[in-house]
């Protein structure tokens, strides 16, 4: 086994002696090179497929929300699954998959700017919503796990080499409950944009990745919530693999002041939908950024 020395920048963040072993590239690093496209080619090639794509379904073709192998989208040709899929008998999977239950979740790991000695750097916010079936009833006991950049955009994370600072008072990760009426709510930093390899320039907008549990590790669901007004919004290839524009509304959060404490946090409400035609848009089992 390769062992990679300990990263002393990020030893303030971490308590741990554990030696991590060395991981692959991530596959849009791979796609760095030379010729890689403008941000204005990659702009205009995400209006074309979306025109393409409102043609098709004009046409009486029935279309996904999201467009698989989008070719804006660099990285997913790397990202997709390349053979058919095998059945595979679920409880079986059930035995090898992580168990979690209610007990096991602390209240205080909603909260992600207490989980360390000092506050983080960031604006505070809070993150409220509900989880609710195609019925609009609530889905109640559900795990909804979070995971985030920090301020400056930077993942706590081996493969996550952006230049900018890491905060040793944010992990960037927490976890809850729904409550009888589907009710979950977080408290933690806005997340900042940050680069990745995609094309020249490419920068994804400020996000905060959502994990919705199911009654069974194999029913995860994986979604993104983004900020109204982010001008990285036309630019950005993945939320523009959901090519209408209602659909990708449905990740956005709204400010809502009622949820913002007086002097400590802006509050943002962000709804999910677990299926049915106003379904939150999932992100495919292929990684996602």
């Amino acid at each position: 086994m390769t062992q990679a020395q300990p990263d002393t920048q990020g030893e303030e963040a971490f308590s741990s002696s554990v030696v991590l072993e060395q991981t692959a590239a991530a596959p849009e690093s791979l796609l760095a090179s030379p010729d890689q496209l403008t941000q204005r080619e990659i702009t205009q090639e995400i209006v074309d497929y979306h025109a393409a794509a409102a043609r098709r379904e004009a046409a009486g073709e029935r279309l996904n929300m999201s467009l698989h192998d989008f070719p804006p989208y660099r990285s997913s040709l790397l990202r997709h699954p390349t053979k058919n899929p095998k059945l595979v008998d679920p409880e079986t999977i059930e035995l090898w998959s992580p168990a979690f239950g209610q007990r096991d979740v602390a209240a205080i790991e909603s909260d992600l700017t207490l989980q360390h000695i000092g506050e983080p750097q960031g604006e505070r916010m809070t993150v409220e919503g509900r989880v609710l079936d195609s019925w609009g009833r609530p889905v109640a006991n559900q795990l909804v796990e979070i995971w985030q950049a920090n301020a400056a955009g930077r993942y706590i994370h081996q493969r996550d080499q952006h230049p900018a600072p890491l905060d040793p008072n944010f992990t960037g990760a927490g976890r809850i409950v729904t409550d009888d009426d589907g009710f979950y709510k977080f408290t933690t930093i806005k997340p900042g944009a940050y680069p990745w390899k995609n094309h020249v320039n490419a920068w994804r907008p400020a996000h905060i990745h959502f994990s919705i549990f199911g009654s069974g590790f194999t029913q995860r669901l994986v979604t993104q919530m983004y900020f109204p007004g982010d001008p990285l919004f036309p630019l950005d290839p993945i939320y523009n693999t959901i090519w209408r524009q209602k659909d990708r509304d449905r990740l956005i959060g709204q400010y809502d002041h009622d949820l913002s404490v007086p002097e400590f946090s802006m509050g943002y409400r962000f709804d999910i939908v677990v299926d049915g035609p106003d379904a939150t848009w999932f992100e495919p089992e292929e990684g996602e950024h």
